[in-house]
């Protein structure tokens, strides 16, 4: 039988199993599921069971997690054949370590799920029997979801942002639990920046992409590990990486303010003429003042914020790096 090889980016090779090239990838990014994952691994070996797939690999991607323990248990996991494990140096953000998992995939079909099995794997099936109609990317959605109110506000902020912002459909949702064509993850992969968005990306990619209702669950432990820090970090990654709509806004509001400004001083003047008696304004100077300066001061952050961006992606700075593996028969062990 021949010996296959894959070779991905910056030259990293690993083997494929079989004959043929794998049909389905499943990349998980895990941070602090040592209980979980176990669970989450079962239910994906059970449905292709159902399904009668044979051809499939599970890539976990350890993004260095407090706990230590979650290594241990991916690396355990893939003493199987078809699994495979990642550890990254440092924390480098789910969606790095998507990329990692994503440019270590084989399979014509890749699909994208977390490691709280929250994500109903047992309907699969919706997934790809949609995908088979035609489109390059199904994305589950849920009519019910088990997020907590302060995640599902911070859910439909960022659905704002995208419509807005990056021109998604009205009627798109996009989560992270969806199946994808080889050539869609291909495409994702080419983005070099440190500032990883994977719903942009995947905008950017196709615009033949659907959604098929399926069940939401409960988290299987814990709570989710999405603060309001980290949610701000990522909806900034949108809109800075993929969209120059908030300069021109900012450029927008500056142009109303000075059109104000000047009204505001002619009428002023016009006032002084007609009541000389009229004493200058502290009150309303330092007022416009404030304003005028706050206004400044937002833009020029707005403004710092693309230049510091672009600062750190000319200086190459890695989206993540992978300190160990196991089971992808690398020639190399580091990426960034």
């Amino acid at each position: 039988m021949e010996k296959r090889v894959n070779i991905g980016k910056h030259g990293i090779i690993f083997k494929l199993i079989g004959e043929d090239i794998l049909k389905y990838s499943f990349v998980i990014p895990c941070y602090n599921s040592a209980h979980t994952i176990g669970k989450v691994v079962d239910e994906i070996k059970e449905k292709m069971q159902e399904l009668n797939e044979t051809s499939y690999e599970i890539i976990l991607v350890d993004d260095y997690s407090p706990d230590r323990t979650t290594k241990d248990v991916i690396f355990e996991l893939a003493n199987q054949e078809n699994i495979r494990a990642i550890a990254l140096a440092k924390n480098a953000g789910q969606e790095n370590a998507l990329m990692a998992g994503y440019r270590a995939s084989s399979g014509d079909y890749v699909v994208s799920l977390d490691d709280d099995g929250q994500h109903p794997v047992n309907q699969l099936d919706r997934l790809i029997n949609k995908l088979n109609e035609g489109y390059d990317v199904v994305i589950a959605h849920y009519a019910n979801k088990k997020h907590s109110s302060f995640r599902n506000l911070g859910s439909k902020l960022n659905d704002k942002m995208e419509i807005d912002l990056l021109g998604k459909p009205k009627d798109l949702y996009i989560g992270s639990f969806f199946i994808a064509k080889r050539f869609v993850i291909n495409k994702i992969i080419e983005y070099p920046n440190p500032y990883t968005y994977i719903r942009g990306l995947l905008l950017t990619a196709t615009s033949n992409i659907a959604n098929v209702e399926v069940d939401h669950r409960e988290r299987l432990e814990g709570n989710s590990q999405y603060t309001l820090k980290k949610l701000i970090h990522l909806w900034s990654n949108g809109f800075t990486s993929f969209s120059v709509k908030p300069l021109r806004f900012a450029t927008l509001v500056g142009s109303l303010v000075a059109l104000f400004g000047f009204l505001f001083a002619i009428y002023v003047v016009i006032n002084k003429l007609i009541h000389p008696e009229i004493q200058a304004g502290w009150s309303s100077l330092m007022a416009m003042m404030t304003f005028l300066i706050g206004i400044t001061l937002c833009t020029l952050g707005m403004i710092g914020e693309y230049i510091g961006r672009i600062f750190i992606s000319l200086n190459r700075s890695p989206q993540y790096v992978i300190s160990e593996t196991k089971n992808m028969n690398r020639e190399n062990k580091t990426q960034s």
